[in-house]
């Protein structure tokens, strides 16, 4: 990666999100140089420390004082690219208490160990635990990538940048007996140390290296699973020009060739003794590399959640350099569409983490917060109203609505649907599937007054009502009236007319009506009057 651990410290952070999908909210703080998040399957997050330290975020967004693990003295932390980079917890991690990292070593080598939950307690390891599984030489201090996760086969993939420098001088992504710049894949269940999975598509091979999964990669820094797919998705930093994110289905066998050093994005890089560009496997996705974009690419995560379902489905990533946030997204037509989703313009955004339930996370290296990822909501549309005479309606499919007149909200107004009784303004606040509180743009509703009906007075009594109410009205002069009580579903329950009637009065009982709210509904010469009416 890009020098992308130089330290920005970011006082009174803060970020504009007027014109952003999405706003990042601090979690959790207190945190040195955090460069990954993971979970075990229950409640907490787990922060891992460049220095060498394993953090605990509680259930509650609490930073726990004491490391889960501290290994700090085992650690080669002082290149910017170098030092404790990646955490996977096991499959079965409740029961063995294994999980998995990814570090540098004080010789300057990659090294992928396992460690054992401490018998102390949960929240504790016991780094005595050690299991050194595989050390990898690092012929410079940079592009160590550091990333690892267990896929759904129940194997450990991790990824190897090219070994660093710039241009990868030793054709390291191309040479198929090295390890650097390859996606690697072992089975650590099996094995002395571990095993190699019988289907890795050069297990049979003699000329490549058993351990490789795909190969032709820069610094694959951060890479993750589609937890409802299993598609394997690979942010590859690049060099000067073009950073690319590469895609790999759940039906994939192995054995892809991203490119590098012969193709950086989808443009040549340098193509000595390379094949045609058809022999590669292309990405999906690649920005410019540039000061308005981006220069380093933070691989993040597919969005299944449930919290936010205008992200879901989204494969949510971000830019170091530059602080932006985009979304990739198939087409529908066999293409991908990117959407930038906020530019924080805050050099800092590193890793990406998912709780148990799918929701999203980001950490901040400068600042040492976990932020949650979350929905903007003054981003989103609001609901249009309608009127029509006085009956108001919203869209449906919001989880609830709340009518409101002069900006107050009325009693007992909380469907899609509402007949206003009185002139004003009014609009809806509604509640969507992302939590966010909408209120729509007022409008006007002219309601027919007393006047306009010909009446001098209208009284029911009582209202609340129990089992009866009396309906008592004085016309200015004889008229018909057609008079009805209906349910909220329209349906009428009670109703009544008159003919060339100058007063009005009658006793209404109706012992068996459901308990809820009416509508008493007086009309002549197609106008209306409507009243609202409460059963006990």
């Amino acid at each position: 990666m890009r020098a992308f651990f130089c330290i920005v410290f970011l006082f009174g952070l803060t970020f504009s999100f007027a014109q952003n999908a999405i706003q990042l909210e601090v979690y959790s703080s207190g945190f040195s140089q955090p460069v990954d998040i993971a979970n075990a399957g229950d409640e907490r997050l787990f922060v891992v420390e460049k220095a060498g330290f394993i953090r605990i975020i509680d259930g509650a967004g609490n930073r726990l004082p004491q490391p889960f693990l501290d290994i700090d003295a085992r650690v080669n932390s002082i290149a910017s690219e170098r030092g404790l980079l990646g955490l996977a917890f096991h499959p079965d991690y409740q029961n063995n208490g294994y999980f998995y990292v990814n570090y540098t070593n004080n010789d300057g080598d990659t090294r992928i160990s396992r460690f054992s939950r401490s018998a102390s307690g949960p929240n504790e390891a016991d780094p005595n635990s050690e299991l050194i599984l595989l050390e990898v030489d690092q012929p410079y201090s940079n592009h160590n990538a550091g990333d690892l996760n267990f896929g759904p086969d129940g194997y450990l993939y991790f990824g190897m940048g090219d070994g660093g420098l710039g241009g990868d001088p030793l054709n390291s992504g191309q040479t198929r007996l090295s390890l650097l710049g390859k996606m690697l894949r072992i089975d650590v269940d099996n094995g002395n140390p571990y095993a190699i999975p019988p289907d890795n598509p050069f297990a049979d091979d003699d000329f490549t290296a058993d351990e490789i999964w795909a190969l032709g990669l820069r610094n694959p820094w951060r890479f993750s699973f589609d937890r409802l797919t299993g598609d394997m998705w690979i942010a590859d930093v690049g060099q000067d020009s073009w950073e690319e994110i590469d895609f790999q289905p759940a039906s994939s066998t192995g054995g892809e060739n991203y490119g590098w050093r012969c193709y950086e994005g989808f443009a040549p890089y340098n193509t000595n003794n390379c094949g045609p560009a058809g022999e590669y496997t292309p990405p999906i996705h690649a920005y410019a590399n540039s000061n308005s974009v981006g220069c380093s690419v933070t691989g993040g995560f597919v969005y299944r959640g449930e919290a936010f379902p205008a992200l879901y489905g989204k494969y949510i990533y971000a830019d170091y350099c530059s602080g932006r946030f985009w979304s990739l997204e198939p087409d529908g037509q066999g293409g991908w569409v990117n959407t930038e989703l906020i530019n924080t313009t805050n050099s800092e955004f590193v890793t990406f983490g998912e709780d148990k339930s799918g929701e999203l996370f980001v950490g901040g290296i400068g600042s040492g917060n976990i932020f949650r990822i979350k929905v903007n909501c003054a981003a989103l549309p609001v609901p249009e109203i309608s009127a029509e005479d006085n009956v108001l309606s919203a869209p449906e499919g919001y989880q609830s609505y709340q009518w409101l007149l002069g900006g107050q909200p009325l009693e007992g107004a909380n469907e899609a649907a509402f007949t206003a009784l009185e002139s004003g303004s009014y609009s809806v606040q509604v509640v969507d599937g992302n939590g966010c509180a909408l209120v729509s743009e007022p409008i006007a509703v002219t309601v027919n007054s007393l006047e306009d009906m010909g009446l001098q007075s209208l009284s029911v009594s009582p209202n609340p009502f129990e089992s009866r109410f009396r309906l008592e009205f004085t016309a200015a002069a004889p008229g018909s009236y057609r008079i009805r009580l209906q349910n909220p579903e329209g349906r009428v329950v009670w109703e009544r007319s008159s003919r060339a009637v100058q007063s009005f009065s009658e006793l209404a009982e109706l012992p068996g009506l459901p308990a809820g709210a009416y509508l008493l509904i007086l009309e002549k010469d197609g106008r209306q009057l409507v009243r609202r009416l409460l059963k006990q």
